[in-house]
């Protein structure tokens, strides 16, 4: 499977959509926000650029990416007249894959370009808005053409799945699982792991040539505790949806070798992984990187599970249905939705996310 071709959140504002069903990752924004703005007002106090350049890499479609070029738009506002330096131009580019749904972005921009332009004063800076479509592993940018990278919640999809988790018939080594799991050979978790290096290096790379010195990056995207790949967090989340597929596959919904190729690009690093690979990009600093996890307190009527699965699936829609089909997507989830309301009932599960601060040097 060409991840970059299939691969996409569900797009529009239908009630499986990623804009309707994304108010988990909206609650991880909202806890970085003050990292967010604290990073930009510090940026700009120290460059104090004509024209600012920002990319939100991973944007997606719906209402978050907006809600964050809000703030960093507000927090330069602010800033530019505590110093009184007023740039001339406000640069900001929507990146993700081409698949995304870039139309729904294309067509919010007018209103949100008019809120903006509401709290306009001594002659702030023009905004110019557009999408870069592409795959952030690899050069998008000019050098040193960005002040300020944000991404939220993308840097764990890696940029296809490992190769060597395959056999030379093209064989998945990890039958009976979507991701790494207690049954995985060791030749698994190897393999996602180099994939995991090959990838985030590439990326730092990347960003540092398009960096201006003094740059920074904000990344938020999940990960793990510790060195053991297999825990009550994030991969257990994975293991949710191998059963809610198992259970289809008892009722005669899917095969049981369509369930064996079936494969994630994800990828949940520890802060130790993280940190050897900015060591080794060497042109970037590490100046903030913090752990944390979402409050699970359920919301409105529905169950912790239902918010989960809805969530899982504007994520995952586009996978499954390019390998099973869209008839199972219903049952898959409605299934997942159980499980996970099950599992939460017994013993929390408590998967983590990472906050990194970098800066170029």
């Amino acid at each position: 499977m060409d991840v970059e071709k299939v691969f996409h959140m569900t797009g529009g504002v239908g009630k499986t959509s990623y804009a309707k069903n994304s108010s988990l990752q909206k609650k991880a924004s909202d806890k970085v926000k003050h990292i967010i703005i604290e990073t930009v007002e510090e940026l700009y106090i120290e460059t104090t650029p004509k024209s600012i350049g920002i990319a939100d890499l991973g944007c997606s479609s719906g209402p978050n990416t907006l809600s964050i070029i809000k703030d960093i738009f507000q927090t330069i506002q602010v800033t530019s007249h505590k110093i009184m330096h007023h740039s001339t131009e406000f640069r900001v580019y929507f990146n993700d894959l081409p698949t995304n749904d870039f139309n729904s972005i294309f067509k919010a921009l007018p209103e949100f370009q008019k809120l903006l332009n509401q709290d306009r004063k001594n002659g702030f800076p023009s905004i110019f808005m557009g999408g870069y479509p592409g795959s952030f592993y690899g050069r998008l940018f000019p050098n040193s053409y960005l002040h300020f990278v944000h991404s939220s919640h993308c840097l764990h999809w890696l940029s296809r799945v490992p190769p060597t988790i395959y056999d030379e018939q093209k064989r998945s080594l990890n039958k009976g699982c979507v991701y790494i799991c207690d049954k995985s050979p060791e030749v698994v978790s190897q393999a996602y792991y180099k994939q995991f290096q090959e990838d985030f290096s590439l990326f730092l790379r990347s960003r540092s040539e398009e960096l201006v010195v003094g740059g920074k990056m904000v990344l938020t995207f999940l990960g793990r505790r510790g060195p053991e790949h297999v825990d009550r967090g994030n991969s257990f989340f994975w293991e949710i949806l191998t059963r809610s597929f198992t259970i289809l596959v008892s009722q005669g919904e899917i095969e049981q070798e369509k369930l064996d190729s079936y494969d994630v690009h994800f990828y949940a690093p520890s802060r130790e992984e993280i940190e050897d690979e900015v060591m080794k990009a060497g042109s970037l600093k590490l100046e903030r990187l913090e752990m944390f996890d979402i409050d699970k307190k359920e919301q409105g009527r529905e169950s912790y599970g239902t918010d989960v699965a809805k969530a899982v699936r504007a994520i995952q829609e586009s996978m499954v249905s390019n390998h099973f089909g869209e008839k199972i997507l219903d049952s898959l989830f409605e299934n997942y939705a159980m499980l996970v309301d099950e599992e939460i009932a017994k013993e929390d599960i408590n998967p983590i996310t990472f906050v990194l601060v970098l800066r170029k040097i």
